[in-house]
């Protein structure tokens, strides 16, 4: 292809270190900083599979918006007979995704999310009374184990009608055997077998499941890690609610700014997903270049790399809300910011998301305070392992009630 590259092993092509010592957003961060400024793209190889990977932030944006019609697969195997859940929304190609698409966006707009916010506070309610009693004796709190729960609890609520209550029942097998579909996927196909009715809103199930839950484990351990910022968003929440007479309601929710600014950094520094896929569906001439990528070539756009650049984020490793300022999020550039996505196949659930992840973090932050156990392995270390944002050794903190 002519393309600036990584010279390959010539059998493992660049992929050393990813599953043993590196998470792959971590990966491809080594590439886009390498090669950053030497041109639109760098390619790799993962194994003989030639791999290019966009290091100019225009040239994402013509990847994942201007042209998306070259782009519109993630080129993510599935097999619909052998595994009928495999051909949902992340997974399907061209038409079939649109069609998929236009039919399950209805269940998403600001209508529907109205409709369901009564019913991740109730859930909410459980949560804080769990919170509650880790903090009354004196317990340290396994974040993921806690989140998971309320984040099981509130989407098989909303989207399956399922009353499972995980939260309050400590042996639910519920709980159990939707775990086990994160942590060892071979060994839960049974239970999302057993979803096959919901096969369109499966893959949303699961995305959503473990994006809120990982995003409000890492969003307690930045607020226990930074006491100013944790105080700071607990005011900023209770000022909010008495402007409101004291209820959380939806339109109190949506008047959070801060709120907002705190999670959107969790999302930053710890990207659910490291990279986007995609794969090119017809020859693509580069523009600017003389490169032309064929059809079939994969594409990993490096969420987590652009994240943690400091073009665009002064102090990359630091946690700060202000990046997040109005002001700072007008003076970056298109896709800086992408944790769901960007373009046509935007995470079609990241609006419910956030939602829930707001009202995890109102529930469990306005009556407790938190401060990171020695039980949690500093600093933390992605498992290398697991696609979507994972803690070797787990999240816990120290729970004290504010009287």
């Amino acid at each position: 292809m002519g393309a600036p590259y990584e010279e390959p092993h010539f059998i493992f092509g660049n992929l050393k270190g990813v599953g043993i010592y590196d998470h792959d957003g971590q990966l491809t961060e080594r590439f886009y900083r390498k090669h950053k400024n030497k041109g639109p793209f760098v390619g790799v190889y993962f194994f003989l599979s030639p791999v290019v990977i966009p290091t100019d932030l225009e040239f994402v944006k013509s990847i994942l918006v201007k042209d998306f019609n070259y782009f519109h697969d993630r080129g993510i195997y599935f097999n619909e007979k052998d595994d009928p859940l495999s051909a949902h929304l992340f997974t399907l190609p061209g038409l079939r995704w649109k069609r998929l698409r236009t039919k399950i966006t209805p269940a998403f707009t600001s209508g529907k999310m109205k409709l369901m916010f009564p019913i991740v506070v109730e859930v909410a309610q459980r949560l804080e009374d769990k919170i509650s009693k880790v903090a009354e004796v004196g317990a340290v709190m396994d974040v993921k184990a806690v989140m998971a729960r309320f984040t099981m609890d509130s989407i098989g609520t909303c989207a399956f009608g399922l009353a499972s209550n995980t939260l309050q029942d400590e042996s639910s097998e519920f709980f159990r055997v939707g775990m086990s579909v994160f942590d060892n996927p071979r060994h839960g196909t049974w239970f999302l077998f057993l979803l096959i009715a919901f096969r369109e809103l499966a893959v949303d199930y699961s995305a959503g499941f473990e994006t809120s839950s990982t995003t409000l484990q890492f969003c307690f351990y930045e607020l226990a890690c930074n006491p100013d910022i944790q105080e700071r968003t607990r005011s900023h929440i209770l000022e909010v609610l008495e402007a409101h007479g004291g209820e959380l309601t939806y339109e109190a929710m949506v008047d959070m700014k801060y709120l907002d600014q705190v999670i959107c950094e969790t999302l930053r520094h710890y990207p659910p997903a490291g990279n986007h896929f995609r794969e090119v569906t017809q020859d693509y001439k580069v523009p600017g270049t003389e490169f032309t990528l064929k059809k079939g070539t994969s594409v990993m756009v490096p969420v987590y790399a652009v994240h943690h650049d400091p073009e665009y984020y002064p102090d990359p490793l630091k946690f700060n809300p202000d990046n997040f300022a109005d002001e700072n999020v007008k003076a970056r550039p298109f896709a800086a910011y992408m944790p769901f996505g960007e373009g046509p196949r935007i995470c079609i659930g990241a609006r419910f998301a956030m939602m829930q992840v707001k009202i995890g973090v109102i529930a469990g932050l306005r009556r407790y305070r938190y401060t990171v156990s020695t039980k949690t392995r500093q600093p933390l270390k992605l498992l290398s392992k697991i696609f979507l944002a994972s803690v070797e050794g787990g999240i816990w903190l120290n729970v004290e009630r504010i009287e």
